[in-house]
């Protein structure tokens, strides 16, 4: 892995994250990552930050690369993918995409239909390095590529693999979109404090640390989610009257169609940007 020459197209967030895991965690030399992006402020953070080449040319990233890392909007990627089919034919790197939406097949329909094709849906998280990423790979991926994907999602956080492409989609609705969720699940909580009468930034503090040590608490655990819950519901208490009422909400449903939503779009993503 150490030895492994990989390029990055597009220096946004996701990238970053990913440059700066490899680099300080997996021991990766600077010098073998190239970093492509059509604005130069990004490149010049990334090159200053870590120490990495960088180009403007797509093509220059591509060339002599293992991997390639395409972080870009999905609308961007059969632009992109069109544009570096030649490079990529000649090196024959392993490809990761972290582009919602974007399937395999769209990949190797602009790229070649023997290239090697990892989809990936990491969450922002990675860029404190406690991400949880979905990955998938189509037949031609070889045992040592997918362990090479594996590495460099892992040094951002968690790594899953799924078995079937469809259910990317699902991950993508789960913990792709999933901190948006939590964001608006705290956000709630603390806006329902403060109507108690807390003062903003107790109820601020004490949301954002309940969150955590809840989340804390399930990792470290061998018990279920919903034998943590029940374990905190005392009967006749204040947490039981508490769910009681997200319950007659309709809390469950809620989320159900909350991942739905999330999927069906990232469906229509496909839908979308697949056929260009």
């Amino acid at each position: 892995m150490e030895s492994k020459k990989i390029g990055f197209i597009g220096a946004g967030n996701m990238a970053t994250a990913l440059i700066g895991g490899l680099v300080s965690d997996d021991g990766i030399d600077p010098k073998n990552i190239v970093v492509s992006d059509i604005n130069d402020n990004n490149l010049n953070d990334v090159e200053v930050k870590f120490g990495v080449r960088t180009s403007t040319d797509n093509n220059q990233c591509v060339a002599n690369a293992d991997v390639i890392v395409i972080c870009v909007k999905p609308q961007m990627m059969a632009k992109i993918c069109h544009e570096i089919i030649d490079s990529v034919s000649n090196s024959q790197p392993l490809v990761i995409s972290v582009a919602a939406g974007i399937t395999t097949d769209n990949m190797t329909s602009w790229l070649g239909e023997n290239t090697a094709v990892v989809r990936a849906m990491p969450n922002t998280p990675a860029l404190i390095s406690a991400g949880a990423t979905g990955l998938y790979a189509n037949a031609k991926v070889s045992t040592d590529q997918k362990d090479t994907a594996e590495k460099i999602l892992r040094s951002v956080g968690v790594v899953l693999w799924v078995g079937k492409e469809k259910e990317i989609d699902y991950v993508t609705a789960l913990s792709g979109s999933g901190p948006a969720y939590f964001f608006k699940m705290m956000e709630a909580l603390e806006n329902a404090a403060i109507d108690l009468g807390l003062e903003k930034e107790t109820a601020h503090i004490l949301t954002l640390q309940t969150a955590l040590g809840a989340a804390k608490l399930a990792m470290e655990s061998n018990d279920s989610t919903s034998a943590l819950r029940e374990k905190v519901t005392s009967p006749g208490g204040t947490t039981e009257r508490g769910l009681a009422a997200m319950q007659e909400s309709g809390v469950d449903d809620m989320f159900r169609k909350t991942l739905q939503a999330a999927s069906d779009r990232a469906e229509e993503l496909s839908n979308v940007y697949g056929e260009k």
